[in-house]
């Protein structure tokens, strides 16, 4: 498919955070750009905003006449859409293109030098600072990110196209779409166990990834992970290692030693140690687009973070509040080691919602012990995104695993008043639904309270 012959470009799921990317990149090459979602938020208003109409009921009738014509129109659509969707059925039987987001990003990246982040965990935040990195020095790029950078307040960035940086998301394979120059592989914890089934096939589809990369492409792989590539690590035998790691007013201060040289007094900004990975991986990736070292350090010092990944709302000596995309335990552990490093013997609130009765199922134990590490815990219902519920997976039975005397189902509506009576020093709030949606709420209140 040649996209010069595409004159307009349709999503069903539009408001997701990849498609919306993709949205915002068809509307900025000139096309005709639609769509529908099933709910308004934040990004669907944010893509109204630039002239892209968007519709929330499932109808046909909905769809405007420049977006019927199968000649010319390409249909994009994300796997959270079920397969009985009205639209999505009508464009499959009346011979439009129609394709998945993942293999609408391996055309559009397929001719540029494409850097592609992959990994259970960390995707979104190491690509944001790869993407910072290749921008603060001049590199003409265009990136795709599953998070809303702080550096420019979006999921898209437009710097030129010689240059490409992509999540490789391995839900649904997706991943295997993309063809890279170099990729990296930040983690392969089991996830997504109701695609693959279990963990040895998940570890397989890495490595058909680490396949996909062209000739003389490069492959960086933490530390410790059952693959071969360019390794990176704290403190060990990694290619490109940080050494001499030290923490000054909440400021990672510390050595990074690539193959060829060490650089002293490197500065990174972000909380915990699995930031402090991802930015050594993106700085590594970065050098290999022929970045000056110096410029890289002056950037990666400036990299301001990711919207809900570890983002601080409120940082205030009597009151600290988190707001984290963390849905995994791996991901919670690191919330949790993040805030015990920066903010030590201070008493911790931590509200979570559970996403996928699927991965709560699955991680159940784990989730508990996770949970279990925080002063107090509250839970509200599990976020069923694209699943119908299973009988006797619930917020409540994940509750009672939780070997914890301070914790508490809540309701959404209750969330502030609960605040208010723990009092706590810190507090965090966790998810992949729409807990993100709270932020501003609980945010608003407690700024007002101090």
């Amino acid at each position: 498919m040649n996209l010069k012959d595409i004159h307009s470009v349709y999503f069903i799921g539009i408001g997701g955070i990849g498609m919306s990317a993709l949205a915002k990149y068809f509307k900025f090459i000139e096309k005709n750009v639609a769509g529908y979602d099933k709910t308004k938020t934040p990004l669907t208003e944010s893509l109204e905003s630039i002239g892209i109409d968007i519709h929330y009921n499932d109808y046909m009738g909905s769809v405007s006449k420049e977006y019927l014509n199968p000649k010319n129109t390409l249909i994009v659509y994300t796997p959270a859409v079920p397969k009985e969707h009205s639209e999505l059925c009508y464009f499959l039987k009346n011979g439009f293109k129609v394709k998945k987001r993942s293999e609408v990003l391996g055309i559009i990246t397929k001719d540029t030098f494409c850097f592609a982040v992959a990994g259970t965990h960390g995707k979104t935040t190491t690509s944001s600072i790869l993407a910072h990195l290749l921008k603060e020095t001049g590199t003409p790029l265009t990136a795709f990110l599953g998070g809303i950078s702080e550096d420019f307040n979006s999921n898209f960035l437009f710097e030129g196209n010689e240059y490409s940086v992509v999540e490789a998301d391995e839900f649904d394979r997706s991943f295997l779409r993309l063809s890279p120059n170099v990729a990296c592989i930040t983690s392969m914890d089991a996830d997504h166990l109701d695609i693959y089934g279990n963990s040895d096939e998940l570890k397989k589809s890495f490595e058909d990834f680490a396949g996909k990369i062209k000739p003389n492409g490069k492959l960086f792989i933490r530390k410790g992970l059952p693959l071969k590539g360019i390794t990176y690590g704290i403190e060990d035998d990694s290619d490109y290692c940080i050494r001499h790691l030290k923490i000054e007013h909440g400021t990672y201060i510390f050595d990074l030693e690539t193959p060829e040289t060490s650089l002293n007094g490197v500065k990174f900004n972000k909380p915990g140690r699995h930031n402090l990975l991802n930015a050594l991986v993106a700085f590594a990736m970065a050098i290999q687009a022929g970045s000056p070292l110096n410029r890289l350090v002056d950037a990666l010092e400036s990299f301001k973070g990711v919207q809900r990944r570890f983002s601080y709302q409120i940082k205030d000596d009597a009151f600290i509040f988190i707001d984290d995309y963390a849905h995994h335990p791996t991901e919670i552990n690191a919330v949790y080691e993040a805030i015990s490093e920066m903010h030590p013997n201070k008493k911790v609130l931590a509200i979570f919602q559970p996403h996928l009765f699927s991965r709560t199922k699955d991680f159940v134990a784990d989730f508990a012990l996770s949970l279990a590490k925080f002063d107090s815990v509250l839970l509200l219902d599990i976020y069923p995104a694209r699943e119908l519920p299973v009988e006797g997976v619930n917020s409540k039975w994940l509750l009672d695993k939780i070997d914890n005397k301070n914790k508490k189902l809540v309701l959404k509506k209750d969330l502030i008043e609960e605040i208010k009576k723990q009092k706590p020093d810190v507090l965090v709030t966790m998810g992949a639904g729409d807990i993100g949606l709270e932020v501003s709420l609980i945010k608003k209140e407690f700024e007002n309270a101090i």
